[in-house]
Order: structure tokens, then sequence, then C-alpha cells
């Protein structure tokens, strides 16, 4: 019997277990709510453009967006 075949892997993330579901689902706030304030804001004092780092904070909020969308269609979230 390999590893695989006994359901534990190492490299691959269970959502059956807590902490996965606690990480994503602060990792999918974080994304959706700081992303396109707090890191366009920082990018702005640390000189980089104006259009790049607002293009950037959307990016974030699209994947904290897609994130929170597949964790609810995991029942992650209810």
């Amino acid at each position: 019997m390999t590893e695989d075949e006994e359901g534990g892997s190492a490299g691959t993330f269970d959502l059956d277990s807590k902490f996965w579901r606690t990480f994503l689902l602060i990792a999918a706030a974080l994304l959706v709510f700081a992303g396109p304030t707090y890191v366009p804001y920082a990018l702005n004092l640390a000189g980089v453009n104006f259009v790049v780092s607002t293009v950037l904070g959307f990016t974030l909020l699209v994947v904290g967006l897609v994130l929170l969308w597949y964790l609810i269609r995991r029942r992650v979230v209810v």
C-alpha cells in the first residue's frame, strides 16, 4: 500500500481539517478586505505607480472572492 492509498499525504491539504478550513477562511477574508485597501496604499507609499498598485489590489480582491466562492461551494463556509 502506498501513502496515497492510505489517505494521508504530506503534500496535500484536507478540507476536513480544522486548521486548513480556518487558514483558508482567514486568507480569503484578508484578500477580500485588505487586498484592495491596504496593499495599494502601502505600494503607493513605497513609490509604485498608482495604476499598478490599483490593478494589484483589484486582482487580490478577485482572488479572495474566488477563494471564498470555492469555500462556500465546498460547504466549508455555511
